[in-house]
């Protein structure tokens, strides 16, 4: 359990998001924690060959640290490895990479998501041990959008509220929800079948077609809230797929 003061935490589960250099020795990790959110934090002389920080601060490993600090930028005091999963390699290194820059570039500062926490070391694991990479990847999204206050609407039209219907077809609008085409309709936002909102909203992605709308539907769900951000690793993993 995390021991907290006005301008310290103790033993604060949490995950390396991202690090880069400061100075001649330290590092800047960006950490999303259980309890405060994502921090940055200062770790000072973690880049000496000798430091002891080296060989804890890994990504996509379960970490406690603790820090203090009242500004933006904390400093790390300590860091404790508590054993992990299996190492990711492959495409489900990037995969992880991936969801590090989401949360990096839509997560607020201190803002905690602790269901959000759960979901991202869940993905972690299946990410580790499962090959359907895009499965985990879809419902880790899902949960993402929902924690950040846009959350899928999947079991019924937007507006009249209507149930979905699996053999009818939907226009899916990033700020409304599904809304079912018409005969003459060439409007906006992503065409899918009904069956994709029902699958999606029990996590089932053995359908191929399901498999394909949903990743269209996420794609152009997360563009909407990065707005002019682009994503690195999700055009790493296109070009890795064109190979």
């Amino acid at each position: 359990m995390a021991l907290i003061s006005h301008n310290r935490r103790d033993d604060e589960p949490a995950y390396l998001l991202h690090t880069y250099p400061y100075r001649e020795t330290s590092l800047i990790a960006e950490v999303y924690s259980r309890h405060a959110g994502r921090v940055a934090i200062i770790a000072r002389g973690a880049r000496r060959p000798r430091a002891a920080l080296r060989g804890v601060l890994m990504a996509f490993q379960p970490l406690l640290l603790s820090w203090s600090g009242k500004a933006e930028l904390k400093t790390l005091h300590k860091a404790e490895w508590r054993g992990g999963y299996k190492p990711l390699r492959g495409m489900s290194l990037i995969c992880g990479f991936y969801l590090n820059e989401l949360m990096l570039k839509l997560l607020p500062r201190e803002d905690a998501h602790e269901y959000l926490f759960d979901a991202y070391a869940d993905a972690l694991q299946r990410l580790a041990e499962e090959a359907d990479h895009a499965a985990v990847l879809r419902r880790f999204e899902r949960i993402l959008l929902q924690e950040l206050g846009y959350g899928l609407v999947l079991d019924r039209e937007a507006g009249g509220g209507a149930a979905i219907r699996g053999d009818a077809l939907y226009r899916y609008l990033p700020d409304r929800g599904p809304l079912p085409v018409m005969a003459d309709d060439a409007g906006s936002g992503v065409e899918l079948h009904g069956q994709t909102l029902i699958d999606m909203a029990s996590d089932s992605y053995a359908d191929p077609r399901t498999l394909q709308q949903s990743k269209l539907l996420m794609r152009a769900l997360i563009n909407h809230c990065l707005g002019d951000q682009i994503l690195h690793t999700r055009q790493l993993l296109r070009d890795l797929q064109q190979l």
